[in-house]
């Protein structure tokens, strides 16, 4: 077709939306490969490749080490288990209305920003979400590389001290073991999306297995459960539990607000609406609760095991294999860790930042620059220092960012449900002048709503008299932005009409 001829809109008998011909939107500077709607031949993940996807990701250090977090704030493990399992299943609400436009329109989190933010200005939730994906991405490898300096550690004699002394205040070794494991992440990213798919296939049956075979080890060793299961905790009424449940369950949902935004980066290689909706909803608030709950047994085992070890290394499944004396055990404990923590990088912390800088310079950033750029920031913001307070771990990073990625949850799925209808103008996602354009390519609109949810939910910080929106940040941050996203299009609506495009 000639690059003149406009792009034509087909609309499926299952509801899936693609664009054909569209040679004329090539030339755009909001278009690039890595962002183009993908075609409905090449959707083509299935019910398992989303369940596979969500329990790869649950299984992974910072999931096991939940409920460890809860249960030294002083609940007991029921409490911690269930504050787990609500806030999961609070946060795939979000997660679920994000994720049908992706299926529907083929196109990723980014793209979708554009509609409710404007061509240009969906460049602010984009970085915003970036920025987090970063700060996690950092902390993952980290926690990849400990794995793999402590595999090295088991089956190479001399390893801490091979290369010399400590260097900021880590041997030479857990520095170069930390880089290998990120430059493991960044192969797979630029190997592309079909091979993160089979890694996260096998990735998650493999970590369940052996997950659960170290769990039956414990209980063997310790000839049952041990004494955390008859702990029966700090808070024994509910109002000696609520104020430390607000901000804990507020924390939880902050754990997977990041995906919550990006999924439609997942979601646009689906089938269908009905097999990315049942592979989540069967996959997420299960996986994450028996996850973190395999984390209280066995270090529940653990502390009978090993009665002379300090709580704080059975919390933390490296520190604790450290305790075993057979090199085999520790070298596949080790690569089981390796393999989780590399399965949920990738997915969870790379495929969205690395779309977000696509999405910022598409003509200069490709999905595989995107990726670089992202482990580049990671290891910037200096991870082995965001884990070193493991209060702080939940109370400040997962509480505290929250409350930003919530209001920009509020507007984009007020925005995509409630004004528009699930309706887009897909080609006008692409285009310079188009409905989405706004003003200069800004819908000031959802920038204020955006603005209005944070200054809510993070005013807290700074006056103390207002602190319980800072614990309810994230629930703050969407009801508010979502409200005022929708009185300010109701009061003051775009210039141009919503939909210009006509589904053939």
């Amino acid at each position: 077709m000639a690059a003149t001829l406009e792009a034509e809109v087909i609309q499926h008998a299952d509801g899936r939306v693609e664009l054909r011909d569209y040679a004329e939107l090539e030339a755009s500077p909001l278009y690039n490969e890595d962002l183009a709607p993908v075609p409905v031949a090449k959707r083509d993940w299935t019910t398992y490749n989303y369940a596979a996807l969500w329990v790869s990701m649950a299984h992974c250090i910072p999931t096991y080490m939940l409920s460890s977090g809860l249960i030294s704030a002083g609940m007991n493990w029921w409490q911690a288990l269930f504050t787990i399992l609500l806030g999961n299943i609070i946060v795939l609400a979000p997660i679920l209305l994000n994720s049908h436009p992706g299926t529907k329109y083929g196109i990723p989190f980014p793209v979708f920003a554009r509609a409710a933010y404007g061509t240009y200005g969906s460049n602010l939730p984009a970085l915003m979400r970036a920025i987090v994906a970063c700060g996690w991405f950092g902390i993952q490898a980290w926690i990849g590389g400990e794995a793999l300096n402590t595999f090295f550690g088991a089956i190479i004699p001399g390893w801490a001290g091979l290369l010399g002394g400590p260097f900021g205040g880590h041997m030479l070794t857990e520095w170069l073991s930390f880089l290998l494991f990120w430059g493991l992440n960044i192969y797979i990213i630029y190997r592309g999306m079909n091979l993160l798919r089979r890694v996260e296939n096998w990735a998650a049956p493999f970590v369940l297995v052996m997950t659960a075979l170290l769990l039956a080890w414990a209980i063997w060793r310790a000839h049952g459960l041990g004494y955390l299961f008859t702990n029966a905790g700090k808070f024994h009424t509910w109002g000696e539990f609520m104020p430390i449940f607000i901000p804990s369950l507020t924390g939880m949902i902050g754990y997977w607000a990041t995906l919550s935004l990006n999924m439609p980066d997942f979601t646009r290689f689906g089938r269908s609406q009905r097999e990315q909706v049942i592979g989540q909803v069967a996959a997420l608030p299960t996986t994450m609760t028996v996850f973190a709950a395999m984390g209280v047994m066995i270090t529940s085992a653990a502390v009978v095991i090993y009665p002379n070890v300090g709580m704080d290394k059975l919390w933390d499944p490296m520190k604790l294999v450290g305790q075993f004396s057979q090199v085999w055990v520790i070298a596949i404990s080790m690569f089981t860790v390796v393999v989780a923590t590399l399965a949920v990088n990738i997915a969870a912390n790379v495929v969205s930042p690395a779309n977000d800088f696509a999405n910022a310079f598409p003509r200069l950033i490709s999905f595989r620059l995107g990726g670089l750029i992202t482990g580049i920031i990671g290891i910037l913001m200096q991870p082995w220092r965001l884990l070193a307070d493991p209060s702080g771990y939940i109370f400040s990073w997962l509480v505290g960012y929250s409350g930003g990625l919530g209001s920009i949850a509020g507007v984009l799925i007020a925005d995509y449900w409630l004004v528009r209808n699930k309706q887009l103008a897909l080609p006008d996602l692409y285009r310079t002048k188009g409905v989405y354009t706004y003003t200069r390519g800004w819908n000031w609109r959802a920038v204020a709503a955006t603005l209005a949810g944070c200054g809510l939910a993070w005013v807290g910080l700074v006056v103390p008299a207002l602190r319980p929106l800072y614990d309810y940040a994230w629930f703050v941050g969407f009801g508010a932005s979502a409200v005022t996203h929708l009185a300010l299009m109701k009061l003051s609506p775009p210039s141009k009409p919503v939909i210009t495009e006509t589904l053939t």
